[in-house]
């Protein structure tokens, strides 16, 4: 048996490992895009590294676009095998891959109409028909349950905390009279989450995939993210007048901004303004989040008893047209914009950042992890000046950064989620999804734990499971 890294590897997103059996099974966990790498970004999701046709099973760990974003492609090139998920994973990532396959073809439209010469068309990685099939060889498999994929190889998930639906995957393959256990973390969620149970410990594994992101930092000494939002809300649109544009992932990252202003209100000190989320998938990622109360944490479930919309509050309004979208760019009066990606990278945030990064009332927020090299990433290192769309803008508008808000566990949390398995039993632990230095620090402090065995896998490095 053997394990090539095909994605997120010595980089955050990506995600796709495929394990090849001796009798040529294949099964790959995740088939994710890549996202913010520059101009590698198009070559990195138009190289699989691996015959779509020739991979047997999939399973996925969550509906994060760098997890699910690119399985209408792996369908679109040949692959008609099962899917497996959780049921929720499922709800997300069809709307998700649907939304995804929307935006490449607006995009490729819109960078098609202002091409300079010489320039390339562009073109959408897939279509809303290849989502279409995809989500048809979905299955599900719930949390706890021991499910036999086929004789000699079993799948159990367990809940990973990390957004709704996702997953840690542990596999057991028997393969010529031996057992072997794979857990892969998926992305490990926060203990103490806003709206989250805390991720699950699991049964012993021989080898893990392990996820890195947050590896060499701790995010609970930060401000709490209600004081933070406060803060920057007043100090931009009462004070000075202007907006405040907060890319965020339509998953996970909105929902939890939306809890902590609705939170803010609850306690009377919401700014008068008005709050926009200007995304049609955000809107369909908060129902869908509102229709599963069974993940919530009891802190979560304390405030339902006195307040049954913990999502909504005076001035919100959720934007679905793209000439509303449009329409908010015309109107000068301070407000707060909560807008997909985010990592600023594509859909309509990325038109906003576009329109108000040259005038120096307004804020741009980020609120989460970006790839150094996506628009996000440059704008948190400070760059002055900025491509968006083939055009370089002068960033006059203020950039800050709220890193609490992360639905990754940082370093605390990743050892906390290793902390029921035995590092003397771990015959190699695997750091995927992370900077590479990154997981260099991360993987001295888990040596100091026990696990002798750390392992940073390159693009396309293969390694023997034995």
């Amino acid at each position: 048996m053997k394990i090539t890294f095909h994605g997120a590897a010595r980089t955050v997103t990506g995600s796709k490992h495929l394990i090849t059996l001796k009798n040529n099974t294949q099964i790959l966990l995740d088939c994710g895009l890549f996202q913010g790498m520059g101009e590698v970004t198009d070559k990195l999701n138009g190289y699989f590294g691996f015959d779509p046709k020739k991979i047997t099973y999939l399973i996925l760990s969550h509906a994060h676009i760098d997890h699910c974003g690119l399985l209408p492609r792996l369908v679109g090139e040949g692959f008609e095998g099962k899917i497996f998920c959780t049921s929720a994973t499922m709800d997300l990532a069809r709307i998700l891959m649907m939304d995804s396959a929307k935006i490449q073809t607006q995009d490729a439209e819109f960078a098609n109409r202002h091409l300079k010469p010489g320039q390339e068309k562009e073109q959408p990685l897939y279509t809303e028909d290849d989502v279409v099939k995809t989500v048809g060889n979905m299955k599900i498999v719930e949390y706890e349950e021991d499910f036999e994929i086929e004789p000699g190889i079993r799948l159990k998930f367990t809940d990973a905390g990390h957004i709704l639906g996702s997953a840690a995957v542990h596999l057991t393959i028997s393969e010529d009279g031996k057992s072997t256990r794979i857990t892969f973390s998926g992305d490990v969620g926060r203990y103490g989450d806003l709206l989250l149970k805390s991720p699950q410990q699991f049964d012993q594994a021989d080898f893990i995939l392990m996820e890195s992101t947050y590896g060499d930092s701790l995010h609970k000494d930060l401000e709490p993210i209600e004081t933070m939002l406060l803060e920057v809300i007043n100090n931009t649109c009462n004070i000075k007048k202007g907006k405040v544009i907060i890319p965020a992932f339509s998953v996970g990252r909105t929902q939890e901004l939306l809890y902590a202003l609705n939170g803010l209100e609850l306690k009377g000190k919401l700014p008068d303004v008005p709050y926009y989320v200007d995304s049609p998938l955000s809107s369909k990622a908060t129902e869908i989040l509102k229709n599963h109360p069974e993940v919530y944490n009891n802190g979560v479930k304390e405030t339902l008893k006195i307040d049954h919309d913990i999502f909504g509050f005076k001035g919100l309004r959720f934007i679905e047209s793209v000439e509303e979208s449009k329409a908010l760019n015309q109107d000068p009066r301070p407000c707060v914009i909560i807008s997909a990606s985010g990592m600023a990278e594509a859909g309509r945030v990325k038109h906003h950042i576009r329109n108000n990064i040259g005038n120096q009332k307004n804020t741009i927020l980020m609120v989460g992890y970006c790839e150094p090299s996506s628009l996000g990433g440059r704008l948190i290192a400070g760059q002055k000046v900025v491509d968006i769309f083939h055009d370089d803008y002068e960033v006059r508008a203020e950039v800050r950064s709220i890193k609490s808000m992360s639905a990754h566990g940082d370093y605390e949390d990743l050892l906390k989620f290793l902390s029921g398995q035995d590092p003397e039993k771990v015959k190699q632990l695997f750091l995927v999804h992370g900077e590479y230095e990154v997981q260099q620090n991360f993987a001295t402090r888990l040596r100091e734990h026990g696990f002798k065995h750390v392992a940073i896998p390159d693009y396309h490095q293969e390694f023997e499971l034995e």
